[in-house]
């Protein structure tokens, strides 16, 4: 682009180097637009997280470029089941190998690489195309001059280590820091409207063969008011994401030491502690909340900054992913002279129409769907469980049911303006 044509604008700041972050980081390095991410820690996260991305985000990493190396290094989920809780036999299940490994030549089924690996995978291929990534960089302060008119600049206070609190500008900020973003409250304060879940899980990351020993599927949820779980494959040499209800209210030590209990009631094969491997632990709560904007003036939200939603079914990530996407293509749009600043607005509006109406009722939907009260008439009440009946001899109704989750990604580029 010549002088007489400059670029709208020239920078964009990223705030968290977790996995919406870097992908937003990579998506525009890659694009060759200038991009720095500031993260207060001094590593990436290294805690048990998502690992599963489903149908809806693949299309984001075949664009940036990295999903030959998730498949090479990671696994690709086929089936998944809901079981009864005394017997273990499968109430409802599909196999997405019959309708998703092959649309429009894409395998579109659920991707799986742990998260650690799959940041660090980014966090790489950000620097080989130019992109800065800096840790040891606390956010402590997000604002904007002219109230993010045209031509003002947003700006953020970093504290580093040893040193003392500096302003950085650019053209945008992107909150992508997480449930506690301080990009938001900045923008809302405590404002974050929804509600907190009044339940308690336990993700671990756990060595047990569920397959070979017992059988189970790539990802299994077990139907029960109390002792519901969810044991879902994430490595090719047998580590399972387990991941279950706990009483709520106890201290962390308190369920470190229940584990064992919870995991020889809960288990197939009722296992005692050498008979497993727990890589790591950590309890969470679960949120569905949603920031009354995802953008103000030059201040924008991705992700767990913008909202979040309970982990049963992975649309909390996979959803990040998709926001990203989007407003990847929104920054496009403007950096080409495609698209006004008002595709932000857009953005905004768009992303959070979609969590209203698809992530925020099925991912409920799907926690109370496994911790329901009376696992024995789930399918009978389960509309969603019966079409999945259904689809084990209807493989166009499965694909047709499975592929409805791409209903939560927004093509903006259909706004660009006609060249």
């Amino acid at each position: 682009m010549t002088d007489d044509n400059p670029r709208p604008f020239k920078k964009v700041l990223i705030v968290g180097a977790g996995p919406s972050g870097l992908l937003l980081a990579l998506l525009l390095a890659k694009h060759s637009i200038p991009v720095k991410v500031l993260e207060s820690a001094s590593q990436l996260d290294q805690q048990p997280r998502a690992a599963h991305y489903g149908t809806p985000a693949i299309p984001e990493f075949i664009r940036a470029g990295i999903i030959d190396q998730l498949r090479a290094n990671g696994l690709i989920l086929s089936t998944m089941c809901w079981r009864d809780p005394d017997s273990h036999e499968i109430i409802a299940g599909f196999d997405a190998s019959k309708v998703l490994s092959d649309v429009d030549g894409q395998d579109l089924r659920t991707h799986c690489y742990v998260l650690q690996d799959l940041d660090e995978l980014m966090l790489k291929e950000v620097k080989k195309y130019g992109g800065e990534v800096e840790f040891d960089a606390e956010v402590v302060g997000v604002g904007q001059d002219e109230d993010g008119e045209v031509g003002g600049r947003a700006w953020v206070e970093v504290k580093r280590k040893g040193g003392e609190v500096e302003r950085e500008e650019a053209d945008y900020v992107v909150g992508c820091d997480g449930a506690n973003s301080i990009v938001r409250r900045s923008l809302f304060g405590d404002q974050f409207p929804g509600f907190t879940w009044d339940a308690q899980i336990i993700a671990t990351n756990t060595f047990y063969d569920f397959e070979g020993k017992f059988g189970w599927h790539d990802a299994n949820f077990i139907v029960h008011p109390e002792n519901f779980f969810m044991a879902a494959r994430i490595t090719k040499d047998n580590m399972y994401r387990i991941t279950y209800g706990e009483t709520p209210g106890l201290t962390r030590e308190e369920y470190i030491a229940r584990q064992p209990m919870k995991f020889q009631q809960m288990l197939p094969g009722h296992p005692k502690p050498d008979e497993y491997k727990i890589v790591n632990i950590s309890p969470y709560k679960m949120h569905q909340r949603c920031a009354p904007k995802f953008r103000v003036g030059r201040i924008l939200l991705a992700a767990d900054a913008a909202h979040l939603c309970n982990p049963w079914g992975g649309l909390g990530i996979t959803g990040g992913f998709v926001d990203v996407g989007g407003l990847f293509d929104c920054l496009v749009g403007i950096w080409e002279n495609k698209a006004g600043e008002d595709i932000l607005e857009l953005y905004s509006e768009k992303r959070i129409e979609k969590w209203q109406t698809v992530i925020n009722p099925i991912s409920q939907e799907n926690f109370r769907r496994v911790s329901d009260k009376d696992p024995r008439t789930r399918f009978e009440r389960d509309e969603f469980m019966q079409l999945l009946k259904k689809g084990e001899t209807d493989d166009v109704l499965l694909k047709d049911l499975l592929l409805g989750f791409m209903e939560v990604r927004y093509d903006f580029t259909q706004h660009y303006k006609v060249r």
